[in-house]
Formats: structure tokens, C-alpha cells, sequence
């Protein structure tokens, strides 16, 4: 059955093409790209952003969990596709499928191995996480010198690559951190990579790491994701990239009260004059926090500011309409720019990341197409 919830996200293909050109104009021609679609691609579309992509000449497409890229491949995607954090579990499946799993320590690797040899695979293609300080996931310098006795003569493991994730990279505070985490990096990686017959390329790059690293460690594949979706992480590189989600709804209903008259759930907003407010069908079960109550967040209706008055509701919000010549069915914009996504992150005390991703599944997602 077709969505029939009239809050929807529309996700802007021209703004997309537009984002991987600019990050792919800062790259060597031969530099691999990898779109970064986890988290149903931030909040939007993975699949819809994934189809789009195979036209635009992407390498590889990265998820976080094997579910993800399954849902990939059962929607056609044919290109390369690596899972970030591959579960023991879902071994068989990611062969599958095949998805290209990361190994990032001693169990995997085993468990792994375990499984390409009881279905008797060789040389199935690999990408080996080294931990350089961001101490997530990976194996540790220390755990290098053992790692190499076991991956020259493996036969059932291809390294396709080697990889690291920089922690601060958007944070010129912490440049020469970065900048040791990249030497450890490719320390670690010659090493590893000097024993093997067939050379894996390396990747370290994410979003910021390309804008603020790309001379020192642009290797043979970064890795984009938020900057696909406008942001830079800096305001001198967001302003030139655009913006690719807006989150729309309508009116519901136009409502009066009184001056001293209280609003929504725990009288949370009291009227100090006669007051004139809308009802939209968007609230905290659709991914507005419950923090952007009493004038912390706003829509736009018409171009002119709502405030959001009492609390998020689960399914709506009400908003001050005073002044604002509207009527029940018009369109109201949530956010249509990485300003006001900024803002909302600002306001309570997150990042864009967050804003986008919890944007509920139950929103319609609508590709706008990319004009030729």
C-alpha cells in the first residue's frame, strides 16, 4: 500500500550530483570513491540514493551492517558494496550476497576464514580496519606484527584494502593528531602491504578528512557521506554544497484562542494575546525532537516563521500563525536548507547527523530527479 502520510522528505538528485562532483573535483582522477549509505542513507533513501549513484561513476557503496547491503543487492544494486561492521552471524549471508565484509580483529578474521573454508572460497575479497585512534574498531599496532604471519598464505582471503577512520578530522584544533594518525596509518599499512603478492589500496579520507586532508592522505579511495547531503562540517565548504533533503507537511487545522488560554500537552504554552495557530501532522515519532517545543524550533508557511508552540506532540506540533495568511492544506517546510538543520542541531545540542537520521521511516521519501 502506498504511503499515505502527507509529511514527506523529498531528497534532490540534482543536489547530489552536484555534492559528488564538488568532493570528486578535489580528487585525483584514478581516486576510488565510496558513498557512504548506512543508516538508510542518513535518513533519506539508500536504495533510491544507491540507484542514482551506479549512474555517477561510484566505486564502491559502504554500509554499516550486512542487512543494509542485502537490501541493496535485493533492489538490483550491483556495485561493490563493503560492510563497515559485519556481525559473525551474518558471514554466510554477506557471501551470499556478495558484500565485502571488514575484518577488524582476531575473531573475525577466524571466523571468517572458518566460513570461506566450509564453503570452500577462496580468495574472497576483504578489507582489514587498523585502529589509529579513533579506538572503535580495528586491530592495534601491536596487533600488526601477528596479523602479518597469518595474511600472506591465506587462501581464502583476498585484502582488497586497508583501512583506518580518522577521530577529528573536521577539527583544525587536532590537526596534528590527524596528521600522526595518518603516518601510523600508512606505517601500518606498507607494512601489512609489503607482504602480500596482490597490493590492496588504502582508505583513510571521510567527508572532512577530504576537504581538510586530501594533499596528505587522499591513497587510492576515500569515503563521502555527510558531505553527499550538504555539509561540510565547516561553513565555508557547506555554502558550496547543497542541500539535498527538505521535510514538508501541510496544515491540518487553523485554531483561535484567547489570551491566558494554554496549548497542547502539560499546558506547556500559555497565551499572552488572542493567538491564531496551525496543527501540522509531523512530530516526535517522525523525527522532530521534543526539544524544538515553545519557539525552539519553527516551520516556514508561506516563507514566513512559525514558532512552535507547547510541546512536540508524538504526530504533531502546533505552530503560532499570527499574522501569516494561510489556510488548512497549505504546504508547511520543516527544513528545507542546511541552515536551518544546523540551527535545529544547534538548538539541541546535536549535530546535523542526528537531525537527518531520525527522520522516522514512516515519512514518504520522494526523489525529485535530476534535471538534464
Amino acid at each position: 500500500m502506498k504511503n499515505s502520510h502527507v509529511t514527506v522528505l523529498e531528497i534532490d538528485c540534482n543536489a547530489i550530483a552536484h555534492n559528488v562532483a564538488y568532493f570528486k573535483s578535489k580528487l585525483k582522477k584514478e581516486t576510488r570513491l565510496a558513498v557512504v549509505v548506512k543508516a538508510f542513507g542518513y535518513g533519506s533513501d539508500a536504495i533510491a540514493i544507491a540507484k542514482f549513484l551506479e549512474t555517477k561513476n561510484v566505486d564502491y557503496f559502504a554500509v554499516a551492517y550486512a542487512k543494509e547491503g542485502i537490501a541493496l543487492r535485493e533492489a538490483g544494486i550491483k556495485s561493490k558494496i563493503l560492510v563497515l561492521h559485519p556481525q559473525m552471524i551474518n558471514f554466510e549471508q554477506i557471501i551470499q550476497y556478495n558484500l565485502e565484509p571488514t575484518i577488524y580483529n582476531f575473531s573475525v578474521l577466524e571466523a571468517f576464514e572458518k566460513t570461506a573454508s566450509e564453503q570452500k572460497i577462496e580468495k574472497y575479497p576483504v578489507h582489514l580496519k587498523i585502529n589509529t585512534g579513533l579506538n572503535r574498531l580495528g586491530f592495534t599496532h601491536h596487533e600488526i606484527e601477528e596479523l602479518s604471519k597469518r595474511l600472506p598464505k591465506n587462501p581464502f582471503l583476498k585484502i582488497t584494502s586497508i583501512f583506518s577512520h580518522l577521530a577529528a578530522s573536521e577539527d583544525h584544533a587536532e590537526r596534528e593528531f590527524t596528521l600522526r594518525q595518518i603516518k601510523k596509518f600508512k606505517k601500518d599499512a606498507d607494512f601489512l602491504s609489503n607482504l602480500l603478492e596482490e597490493k590492496p589500496f588504502y582508505h583513510i579520507l571521510n567527508t572532512s578528512g577530504i576537504l581538510n586532508y586530501v594533499e596528505e592522505a587522499q591513497f587510492g579511495m576515500v569515503r563521502l557521506g555527510i558531505g553527499l547531503h550538504g555539509f561540510g562540517n565547516i561553513e565555508e565548504e557547506t555554502e558550496k554544497l547543497k542541500n539535498v533533503n527538505t521535510l514538508k507537511s501541510v496544515i491540518s487545522q487553523i485554531s483561535y484562542v484567547e489570551e491566558g488560554k494554554t496549548i497542547g500537552y502539560n499546558r506547556a504554552f500559555t497565551t499572552s494575546e488572542k493567538t491564531k495557530y496551525a496543527t501540522i501532522p509531523v512530530g516526535h515519532a517522525d523525527g522532530i525532537s521534543r526539544q524544538l517545543k515553545n519557539g525552539r524550533g519553527f516551520v516556514k508557511i508561506h516563507r514566513q516563521m512559525a514558532p512552535i508552540i507547547g510541546n512536540v506532540c508524538m504526530d504533531m506540533i502546533m505552530v503560532n500563525i499570527t499574522g501569516i495568511e494561510c489556510k488548512e492544506g497549505d504546504e508547511v517546510v520543516v527544513f528545507d536548507s542546511q541552515t536551518t538543520i544546523d540551527y535545529f542541531a544547534r538548538e539541541i545540542g546535536t549535530i546535523p547527523y542526528e537531525i537527518l537520521t531520525a527522520i522516522s521511516q514512516r515519512v514518504e521519501r520522494v526523489l525529485i530527479p535530476e534535471k538534464k
